[in-house]
Parts: C-alpha cells; sequence; structure tokens
C-alpha cells in the first residue's frame, strides 16, 4: 500500500480512531467491569453481612435483588438524559455517585441502610451502559474499530462476572463483607480523573426539554413490568404478579402513545423502523432469555445434581465464562470475513447445539455439561457484540444514548423473562414427575417442600434416615434433570428461530448501519 494519501482516501482516513480513543476505551471498560462484578460479588457476602445486619428473609431479598432491578427501571431515562446534558457528563456524574453509594453500602450498620444504598447503586449504575456505549458509538466512527470497541466493551462485563467471585471471595477471606463494596471506590475516582482528559463531550444539540412525564412513565413501567416477572421466577404464577405485569404493559402502552404525541419525544420511536435495530434488539433479547434462564438450572445441576461445592461449581464454569470472553474479542475479526447476518445466525446456531447437547445431561453428566456450556458461550459472544453494534449503529449519532438505553433494557428485560418462563417451566416439570416418585411415609410438609424444588428435596432428605434419603435424592435428581432437559430443548428451538431470523432480516445490516 502506497504511503502516500490520495483526496479519495482523506475522508476515510479521518474517520480512524486516535491513541486518546483507545485510552478513552480502557476509562470506558472500568466502570463496566466494577457494574458486572456488583451484580455477582454480593452473593459471597451475604453470610457474613446476614449475620452482622440480621435481615428478614425479605429485606435479605431485595438486598440482593434491588441493584438490578432499579438499573433495569432506570436504563431508559438515563440513556436519553445523556444525549441531553452530555454522555460524558453523565457517565462522570454516575461515577461520582457510585462511589458515594459503595462507601455508603459498605458501612451500613442496617438492613434497611443496605437497600437504600444497593438502590442508589442502582441508579448510578444505570449511567454506566448507555453512557459508556453512546460514547463509543461517536469515538469509533470507522465500523470495523467500532466493531472492536464494542467487543471490549462487551468483554469488560463479561471479565466483571468472572473476576467478581474471585476477588470477592479473596476479600471476604481476609477482610468484614464491606469490602466488596469498597472495590469501586478508587476505580471510579480514577474515571472521575482522566474522563476529562480522554473521553470527548457529546450530546444532541437539537435535544428539546426533558419530558418528566415519560420519564415517570417509563420508569413505573419497566419497574412493574419486571418486579411482577421477579415474583413469578421466585414463588410462581399468582394474581399479583400477573397484575403488576399488566399494569407495566399499560404504563407501556401509554408512554408509547405520548411519545407519538410530544414534539421533542423522550424516546424516538422512529428508531424502531428500522428492521436491523429492531431484529438485533430482538435477538439479543432473546439470547439473553435463553442464557439467564438456563444459567439458573446450570447453578442447580452442578451443586445439588452432581454435588459439587460452590467453589468447585465456580471453577468448573471457567471454561464458558473463558469461552465468551474469546467470542467477544474474535467478533469483529469474524465479521471482516464474513456477513454479520451470517455471523450472528452461526452463534444462535452454535446456541441451540449447545442447547441440544444439554438435553442429554441424564447420559453425559459433567463432561457433557461443561462441552455443551462451552459450545453455547462460543455463540453468545459474537452475538452480543454484533447485534449490540447494529442496534447502536443503527440510531443517528445523537440518539446514541437512547438506543444504547433500548438495547440494554432490552437484555434485562431478556433476563428476567427467562428466569421467570423457563424456571416456572421447569418447576410445573419437577413437581408433576415427583408427585409420583414420592417416598412414602414423609409428612405432608416435608412432601410438599420436597414437591416444590431441588433445594427442598435436599433439605427433606437430610433428615431422613440413609436409604429413604438416597431414594428421594434419587427421584428429585432425576425429576429436576428432566425439567431442565424440556428448558434446554425449548431454549435450543428458540435459538433456532433466532439464527433463521437472523439470516432473513439482517441481510443488510451492514448498509443499515452505515446510514
Amino acid at each position: 500500500m502506497s504511503t502516500g494519501a490520495t483526496d479519495a482516501s482523506t475522508p476515510e482516513i479521518s474517520l480512524k480512531a486516535t491513541p486518546r480513543e483507545w485510552l478513552g476505551l480502557l476509562v470506558i471498560a472500568m466502570p463496566c467491569l466494577l457494574y458486572s462484578m456488583d451484580l455477582t460479588v454480593l452473593n459471597l457476602a451475604v453470610p457474613a453481612l446476614s449475620a452482622d445486619l440480621k435481615p428478614s428473609a425479605t429485606q435479605l431479598l431485595w438486598i440482593v435483588d434491588i441493584y438490578g432491578f432499579m438499573v433495569a427501571g432506570w436504563l431508559i431515562t438515563m440513556g436519553s438524559l445523556g444525549d441531553r446534558i452530555g454522555r460524558r457528563l453523565l457517565l462522570m456524574a454516575g461515577a461520582t455517585a457510585f462511589g458515594a453509594a459503595s462507601i455508603l453500602a459498605a458501612f451500613s450498620t442496617t438492613a434497611e441502610m443496605l437497600i437504600f444504598a444497593r438502590a442508589l447503586l442502582g441508579v448510578a449504575g444505570a449511567t454506566i451502559a448507555p453512557s459508556t456505549l453512546s460514547l463509543i458509538r461517536n469515538m469509533f466512527r470507522d465500523e470495523q474499530q467500532r466493531t472492536f470497541a464494542i467487543s471490549i466493551w462487551g468483554t469488560s462485563y463479561a471479565a466483571g462476572g468472572l473476576i467478581g467471585p474471585i476477588l470477592g471471595g479473596v476479600l471476604l477471606q481476609f477482610f468484614p463483607w464491606g469490602s466488596v463494596f469498597l472495590l469501586a471506590v478508587p476505580v471510579m475516582v480514577l474515571v472521575l480523573v482522566s474522563a476529562p482528559l480522554l473521553l470527548p463531550e457529546y450530546r444532541d444539540p437539537n435535544a428539546g426539554r426533558a419530558d418528566i412525564t415519560s420519564a415517570a412513565l417509563s420508569l413505573a413501567a419497566v419497574l412493574s413490568a419486571i418486579y411482577g416477572l421477579k415474583q413469578i421466577a421466585e414463588y410462581g404464577p399468582s394474581l399479583t404478579a400477573i397484575l403488576f405485569i399488566l399494569v407495566g404493559l399499560g404504563l407501556g402502552l401509554s408512554f408509547v402513545q405520548r411519545q407519538r404525541r410530544l414534539a421533542d419525544p423522550f424516546i424516538d420511536l422512529s428508531l424502531f423502523r428500522s428492521p436491523a435495530l429492531s431484529t438485533a434488539l430482538a435477538i439479543n433479547l432473546l439470547g439473553c432469555l435463553i442464557m439467564f434462564g438456563t444459567f439458573l438450572y446450570i447453578a442447580q445441576y452442578l451443586q445439588l445434581v452432581l454435588g459439587l461445592t460452590p467453589l468447585a461449581a465456580a471453577l468448573w464454569s471457567i471454561p464458558s465464562a473463558a469461552t465468551v470472553t474469546a467470542g467477544s474479542m474474535l467478533a469483529p475479526l469474524v465479521v471482516n470475513r464474513y456477513r454479520p447476518a451470517h455471523v450472528i445466525a452461526g452463534g444462535m446456531g452454535l446456541l441451540g447445539l449447545g442447547m441440544a447437547m444439554l438435553t442429554q445431561l441424564d447420559h453425559g453428566g459433567l463432561p457433557l455439561l461443561v462441552a455443551g456450556t462451552v459450545v453455547l458461550c462460543a455463540g453468545l459472544g459474537p452475538t452480543f457484540v454484533l447485534t449490540t453494534d447494529i442496534i447502536v449503529s443503527s440510531a443517528p449519532p445523537e440518539r446514541a444514548g437512547a438506543a444504547s438505553a433500548i438495547s440494554e433494557t432490552g437484555a434485562e428485560f431478556g433476563g428476567v423473562v427467562g428466569i421467570a418462563v423457563l424456571g416456572s417451566i421447569g418447576v410445573a416439570v419437577y413437581r408433576s414427575l415427583m408427585g409420583a416418585t414420592l417416598p412414602s411415609g414423609l409428612s405432608a410438609d416435608a412432601a410438599e417442600a420436597a414437591r416444590g424444588s431441588l433445594g427442598g428435596a435436599a433439605a427433606v432428605a437430610r433428615s431422613l434416615d440413609g436409604a429413604a434419603a438416597a431414594g428421594l435424592l434419587d427421584a428429585a435428581r432425576a425429576a429436576f434433570t428432566q425439567a431442565m432437559a424440556i428448558a434446554t430443548g425449548l431454549c435450543a428451538l428458540l435459538a433456532l428461530a433466532g439464527a433463521i431470523a437472523a439470516l432473513m432480516l439482517l441481510r443488510n445490516a451492514r448498509r443499515a448501519a452505515a446510514h
């Protein structure tokens, strides 16, 4: 290639990112890694904080859940806010609030105080995904470089999920439970110092006034729907859960109708007219539905069916986590040779193949589980990177914050729906199978507990003698494995549908993104 540049090539060269943008990408990756760590690290600290703060069962549930709950509810509001006030300013404000809330959580003296701190962490965390992803949209104008930057962005989330439990375990070995929250403070200080130096500011110059009513409607709609879905996931279908979901859907419809009437809508609904954006969003949501719903089964299978310790289960999960990371990093290289539609379809195909492998666990056990999760994670990494890239790139730069928020909200909904729906299917199958195989002699309460869940059956078995305990555990493990096979079989079909949709509807995704 000639070292001289012609006039025709000058615009292309000007699109290339400079070292400042690549250093800025490292700044962007740090809070993303921490956001992901905060979703997982608390689980390890639950025994210690329970002994210290003595929360009730309901309070403990809120301590664990309220972070993700608030993140999901505030994403759309924060994405639209970033478009209006500036993405860098939003990131810095979120980093400040996240650091302060982390200190408050670390030194909480009551369960109520910790719940409040975790709620603040969730609101602050909701600024991270839309502000960082929309900054990438503006910083990396070259298509190939932007795909690579988004793969780094996605990898930081995967790395946080992998590092969180390990680092948290080390801290809890030597320090009080509050130390898991203090991890965020030095990182957020570093973000505040480096962001003004390395990250440019972007905002929509034509954004109108923020509509407070729209913000309230979006917040209430998302929180209500997700709360109902979480209730189904944890306690099964109920009138209260269904009512919350219906209220959320009604508020969501009111939000959409209001956006159509406003001169300056909170969310530009014309974004959804892009077939590439809508299809990529649906596939991204479907992938999260399958992933979160299935990983719920995998964690229980490792510990309650195979009898592994939590540490051993975590170690056996490392190959799949490493595969997601590698797949995310390789996505830009693969998409340089093949069309995005083909890569995404191939990724969903691998996801479906991995799910099909998991339907045969009664024959393959741990080796097949590890192999199946590695195969499905090989498909997840590039699928999530490329669908996110299409969603963000299909929106104009000034709407990147809203598009990023839509992408992340869809992923959150997919995860919650997956846990609720696949979990409910598994419970129904498990209860049906256990109803015919319970050993005689159990009290009514013990029988109901054993019929309710594999964990309940394991608890009941500990109170029985050797032969009766072994019989109950064998029946429960067989029923759970069969329930898991049905759920993963359904996921395999959903993944196949996603692969077909990618081939049919994303054929022009790269051209759509370019415009």
